[in-house]
């Protein structure tokens, strides 16, 4: 099983979605475009792709330019049949890359919220077995209309289109179900005073959320990777 990542920011790991990799004995091919790696023509050697999130927004063309390409590189996962997992910036542009429209602001969610799933989520080989509310870890400003060939499976009171899936196994998930505990705490430190700018009272506030979401949303982040891994 080789597995692509394409990492789009600093600081932004696999989390929990490598540790379901790991498990299953995947081989990791780490792309970071965004300081001048070069992607993939086409999926053919890979058997699926990660697609991490990022401070950016899913239309930056400018100030990222081989996002058009990883839109097509996307296109071409689904085409071939191969499992696509996109989360937070990464679930933006699978949007766009299948036609969906990006909303860029007015979406605001940080921190741990919880997340409801759709009817069709119940039947969803990799969110059947989540209970139908639970608490994850977000971070974004923006959101996106689902592509028509789209299935809506998780929405939230901020974000309508929390997660979807087009065809058999390409997914795209706004929440950060990857983000467990150690990764929010290291996300905390390692951009303070990007949080502080914006949420100040965090520092105050994180113990006592994580005591309270932190161990629910870290076992739907590890069921939800490893459910996706079952896709490859």
């Amino acid at each position: 099983m080789r597995v692509l990542v394409v990492q789009n920011y600093d600081n932004t790991g696999l989390g929990q979605v490598g540790a379901a990799l790991t498990e299953a004995g995947a081989e990791l091919d780490l792309r970071r475009p965004y300081q001048g790696d070069a992607l993939p023509d086409d999926a053919a050697t890979h058997d699926a792709m990660v697609v991490l999130g990022g401070g950016q927004n899913a239309l930056a063309d400018d100030d990222y330019p081989y996002f058009p390409a990883l839109l097509e590189l996307t296109r071409d996962f689904a085409a071939k049949d191969r499992a696509v997992l996109g989360i937070c910036l990464g679930s933006q542009l699978v949007a766009r890359a299948f036609g969906g429209e990006n909303q860029i602001g007015g979406a605001n969610e940080f921190g741990w919220r919880g997340v409801s799933l759709t009817v069709d989520a119940k039947s969803d080989p990799v969110l059947a077995a989540l209970p139908e509310k639970f608490p994850i870890f977000q971070w974004h400003d923006d959101t996106f209309v689902l592509p028509e060939n789209a299935v809506r499976l998780a929405g939230s009171a901020i974000a309508e289109n929390q997660a979807f899936r087009i065809g058999r196994a390409v997914y795209g998930f706004q929440f950060h179900f990857e983000a467990d505990r150690p990764m929010v705490r290291d996300w905390s430190t390692s951009f303070a005073s990007l949080i502080a700018e914006r949420h100040p009272d965090w520092n105050d506030r994180l113990d006592g959320e994580m005591a309270r979401n932190g161990p629910d949303a870290d076992a739907a982040g590890l069921a939800i990777a490893r459910a996706w891994v079952a896709t490859i």
